[in-house]
C-alpha cells in the first residue's frame, strides 16, 4: 500500500478510470460492484480517480494485486511506477533535495 501513497499523485493523474477500465476492476474483483457504480456516476476524471484510490487502499494486498494486473495490461506506464520498474516521484523529490 505504500506504493499507492508514494504514487498517489502519478495515479490521480495518470489513470484513464473509464468505464472499461472501472468494468475490468470490478469484473475480475479489485473493487466491488457498488464502486464501480459509484466511480461511474463521477463526472470529472480526477475526482473518479481519487475515489479509486481511495477504494484501493481499503481494499486487501490481494485486490491491490488484481488492480495491478489490470493496469498492466491498460496503462503499462503507471504500472511500471507501482511494480518497481520505474522511479516514483517521491524518490526523484529526495533526490533533488539531497544535492548541494
Amino acid at each position: 500500500m505504500r506504493m499507492l501513497d508514494d504514487n498517489g499523485i502519478q495515479l490521480r493523474d495518470g489513470i484513464d478510470s473509464n468505464l472499461a477500465f472501472v468494468t475490468e476492476l470490478a469484473t475480475v474483483g479489485c473493487i466491488t460492484w457498488s464502486q464501480r457504480e459509484h466511480l461511474i456516476d463521477i463526472v470529472q476524471p480526477r475526482e473518479r480517480n481519487d475515489k479509486l484510490v481511495q477504494f484501493l487502499t481499503r481494499r486487501s494486498v490481494a485486490d491491490f494485486h488484481k488492480f495491478i494486473s489490470v493496469l498492466s495490461k491498460k496503462h503499462a506506464r503507471l504500472f511500471q511506477l507501482l511494480s518497481g520498474e520505474g522511479e516514483t516521484l517521491s524518490v526523484n523529490w529526495r533526490i533533488k533535495l539531497s544535492l548541494p
